[in-house]
């Protein structure tokens, strides 16, 4: 089918009070698995590329999002195609080319008025070219190797008020909050915030999102959703899949150099933890309403 848009499925995720799951993806693969585990759960679905995806592949985005755009037009679901933390304003500026209906623009790690001016900016192009625009306010630690903050450090949670000022002056379509979430989490140990997602929700008109998903447990990523978080990133939840995957079929069997053979396991089990995800979060059944 037609690729989906990303503001169509998280506006019928945040109305039916669920969320849609987006997945970051790196190599075909990962677009496979998600598609396949999007299909077993018979929901909807968002691809992601994130700018350092890109840099992994030589600094070439077409490669993988038009590999993404094919796996999607040929999925039994809704599937999107959505431009993750975008800092580099060329790589911006690809998106529509490329295939994407959606972006999230991060100049998260400016001061707040920087954060604003850029943002507002990066919203007027992409409005002009029809992209539904994700931002970020509150620092979600953990990118780029770097450590996760401590809870009372400053930017380590989203102010509400701040945000309804920053969604308001930049027309943002969706905010990205920091409210205990950490990327790159290899533990699912995160513990949220949940009266601030409560509280965030209240004072925005846009969508939540909540990054660094790998992280949270099952229950905190139901209440998060229940308390208004409406779309669900996660990337470093396929990556250990994959790797477990391959490790454990290597360890079975050293002696296979075919990499179809451990790719599949990988691919596999990947797979299976996008349908478990999704079952966990609730997203909204692809069959349309009656």
């Amino acid at each position: 089918m037609p690729l989906a848009a990303t503001g169509e499925l998280v506006g019928r995720a945040a109305a039916a009070r669920s969320a849609v799951l987006a997945f970051n993806v790196i190599t075909l693969e990962h677009v496979e698995a998600v598609v396949a585990g999007a299909e077993a759960a018979g929901a909807p679905v968002v691809l992601q590329v994130s700018e350092n995806a890109v840099k992994f592949r030589q600094g070439r985005l077409l490669p993988l999002a038009r590999a993404a755009v094919a796996a999607a037009e040929r999925a039994a679901v809704p599937v999107a195609l959505h431009l993750d933390h975008v800092q580099s304003e060329d790589l911006l500026r690809q998106a529509p080319d490329a295939g994407f209906g959606s972006v999230m623009y991060d100049a998260s790690r400016l001061p707040y008025a920087e954060n604003l001016a850029a943002t507002a900016a990066a919203t007027e192009w992409a409005h002009a070219r029809g992209l539904w625009i994700e931002a970020e306010l509150g620092e979600v630690g953990g990118k780029d190797g770097r450590p996760p903050l401590d809870a009372h450090a400053p930017g380590a949670r989203t102010d509400p008020a701040e945000a309804h000022a920053f969604v308001t002056g930049s027309g943002v379509d969706a905010l990205a909050v920091a409210v205990g979430n950490t990327h790159a989490m290899t533990e699912r140990t995160a513990a949220l915030d949940h009266d601030l997602i409560k509280r965030l929700a209240g004072a925005l008109d846009v969508p939540l999102v909540l990054h660094g998903s790998s992280g949270v447990p099952d229950g905190e990523l139901t209440a998060a959703v229940s308390g208004g978080i409406a779309k669900v990133n996660v990337g470093t939840a396929l990556n250990l899949a994959l790797t477990g995957a391959i490790r454990g079929f290597l360890a079975a069997r050293p002696d296979v150099v075919d990499c179809r053979a451990y790719l599949t396991a990988g691919r596999e089990a990947m797979a299976e933890r996008v349908r478990r995800l999704i079952e966990v979060t609730g997203t909204p059944s692809a069959a349309p309403a009656s």
